[in-house]
């Protein structure tokens, strides 16, 4: 580094380079320097846990009061109330059915489950600060102090009576709101598991579908023997039927009412007319049947003059009797 040089004149004044770490170096190791201008320390270090040390900063921050003024207290746990056990299950299950019904987040369990955790360890600090109540309560009362203002207590409002109602107002209108929101949410989440309900059922229903379409598949190609696929499927749409009617017992009787019954046998049972007259499966296989096993030509006691009537002449043999008769 540069020093200035101020040994000669100001005209003659000029910078020096040199290296001052390096001359004290030569100066200490030649004597040059005085004693006490430079001194050479041996390291020397402390241990870390000096526990005496520590004992004495201690005791120096304790605070030397009565516990009424420190109101400190160490205690465990209070037991689990049912409410807390029932909240903490309701909340597991809300939890399972989020990540039921949203299949973009992966399942976790509830026992790893951080939020869960997070509602677990606040019920904790409830409990513990529940505990500390009680005890603190029991010894206030040891020591004598009351812990309930008086019946007879008497003190002046800080606040007006009207003030007051607007608070008690403002209180109510947020209570309400919050009630609302809660129903809302409620009507919300029925609807999300009413969906996802149904879309289960349907799922259901067509994986049976398929199954039932691949069990023909197989029947047709030869390689199931039979069908008692179908019989099982009609079990089961007979039971669900048998679900759907009402009462344990037989169904009951549909009642007539008594004036709808008059009315239809004065003016008819009203209803659709048209194609009323068209032959339907049943009267076709009736006259068949008649046709087939009714009296035929050729026969005792047949022809069209009905049951036992005489057979009609032919058309050539009925121009004669006419002429005949003209």
């Amino acid at each position: 580094m540069a020093k200035f040089d101020s040994r000669g004149d100001d005209s003659d004044s000029s910078y020096v380079s040199y290296d001052e770490d390096e001359e004290l170096r030569e100066a200490l190791a030649k004597g040059l320097l005085k004693p006490g201008l430079n001194v050479i320390e041996k390291e020397s270090r402390e241990p870390v846990n000096n526990s005496a040390k520590l004992k004495a900063a201690l005791e120096s921050i304790i605070l030397k009061a009565p516990w009424v003024e420190r109101m400190d207290l160490v205690n465990d746990l209070a037991p689990l109330t049912p409410e807390l056990a029932i909240q903490i299950e309701k909340h597991e299950q809300k939890r399972e059915n989020q990540f039921k019904g949203n299949k973009k987040i992966p399942y976790v369990a509830p026992s790893v489950d951080p939020v869960l955790n997070d509602f677990k360890r606040e019920i904790l600090f409830h409990r513990q600060a529940q505990a500390a109540v009680i005890e603190g309560i029991k010894r206030l009362h040891d020591l004598g102090i009351s812990t309930k203002r008086p019946d007879d207590y008497f003190a002046e409002m800080a606040k007006t009576d009207e003030h007051m109602q607007r608070v008690r107002k403002v209180l109510l209108d947020k209570q309400e709101g919050v009630a609302k929101s809660e129903r809302v949410r409620q009507l919300r989440e029925q609807r999300r598991i009413g969906k996802l309900i149904q879309r289960q059922a349907t799922e259901k229903r067509d994986e049976d579908r398929r199954k039932m379409l691949s069990d023909i598949k197989k029947f047709r190609k030869g390689k199931l023997s039979n069908l008692d696929f179908l019989d099982d499927d009609d079990e089961a749409a007979a039971g669900a039927k048998k679900k759907k009617t009402p009462g344990r017992g037989a169904p009951a009787k549909k009642q007539v009412n008594a004036k709808r019954k008059a009315k239809n046998a004065k003016f008819g049972f009203g209803g659709r007319k048209k194609g009323s007259k068209r032959n339907t499966k049943e009267s076709f296989i009736g006259d068949s049947r008649k046709k087939k096993n009714g009296p035929g030509r050729g026969k005792k006691g047949g022809g069209n003059g009905g049951a036992g009537g005489k057979m009609r002449l032919g058309k050539s043999r009925r121009a004669q009797a006419k002429n005949k008769r003209n």
